[in-house]
């Protein structure tokens, strides 16, 4: 190993599944010492890597046994678990990409950071790439829908902005795309359901993080039965891993997944 590789890290901890997935796609997951329970992708890593944290928790303890010389999360939502790292030693570094170009840079720099850089700026491009063809394609539509995009259930929450952002690039019009611009959860709850009627979306995709979408839950609301997405039986689910980690699966998977919903939407249309 060359000295300039002696002083990359090499025992991360993920905190989230992003760098994971980012690490894998690079070849870079001997670095890798612990990811987060919630890591679905790649599925080899719950078979290869001890899992050492939730989203707003983590094994502290269990971390430091692991002697990272990095530990890698995303968001204000991980403050806590960095301030205890950061604490007790350990580089932290906390992302807060919120966008579908956030993603791609964030892809970038981890690669740089571990000294990938080519192979990084490979990968974006080559994510970048399926963007684009996924906006060509939706370009040939002859409709457009309204679509209303659902993270949790109670309190109702809309899209953040990535997935606003690739639900547009899949063919669709985010109903609420001014509450996708709020990073915080909280900032996008729809408490009045006035408004989700107003708008009349043609889809509903529900992404309940964490837990199964119940269709015939948000069809039973009162008087969503009136809301064309609802008589016409669009309710649809996009699996939390798929869409909600900002990292390679929402640009892959994810935006193949919200194609698939509005292409089918748009063929039933004549």
């Amino acid at each position: 190993m060359d000295i300039s590789q002696a002083m990359r890290p090499q025992r991360i901890i993920c905190l989230t599944e992003e760098p994971t997935e980012v690490l894998y796609a690079l070849g870079e997951q001997d670095r890798i010492v612990g990811i987060s329970g919630f890591t679905v992708r790649p599925a080899r890593a719950r078979q290869e890597k001890p899992r050492v944290s939730a989203f707003t928790s983590a094994k502290i303890d269990r971390i430091l046994e692991l002697a990272p010389d990095l530990a890698i999360g995303f968001s204000d939502m991980q403050a806590d678990i960095a301030a205890a790292l950061i604490k007790a030693g350990v580089e932290v570094w906390i992302s807060n990409h919120r966008s579908v170009d956030g993603i791609l840079g964030y892809v970038q720099r981890l690669g740089a950071l571990v000294g990938a850089a080519g192979k990084a700026d490979a990968y974006a491009a080559e994510l970048a790439a399926q963007v684009d063809a996924a906006r060509r394609a939706a370009a040939t539509l002859p409709r457009r829908p309204r679509v209303y995009f659902e993270e949790w259930d109670e309190p109702r929450i809309s899209a953040i902005r990535w997935v606003s952002e690739l639900v547009g690039i899949a063919g669709g019009d985010d109903i609420f795309p001014q509450r996708a611009a709020a990073s915080l959860g909280r900032d996008r709850i729809v408490a009045d359901a006035q408004e989700v009627l107003d708008a009349a979306p043609d889809i509903i995709i529900g992404s309940w993080c964490g837990k199964k979408f119940r269709p015939e839950q948000v069809a039973a609301r009162p008087g969503w039965s009136a809301l064309p997405a609802v008589r016409d039986g669009e309710l649809h689910e996009v699996k939390s891993p798929l869409i909600l980690q900002p990292g390679p699966a929402a640009l892959t998977d994810g935006l193949a997944a919200l194609q698939r919903i509005i292409r089918r939407w748009a063929e039933r249309q004549g």
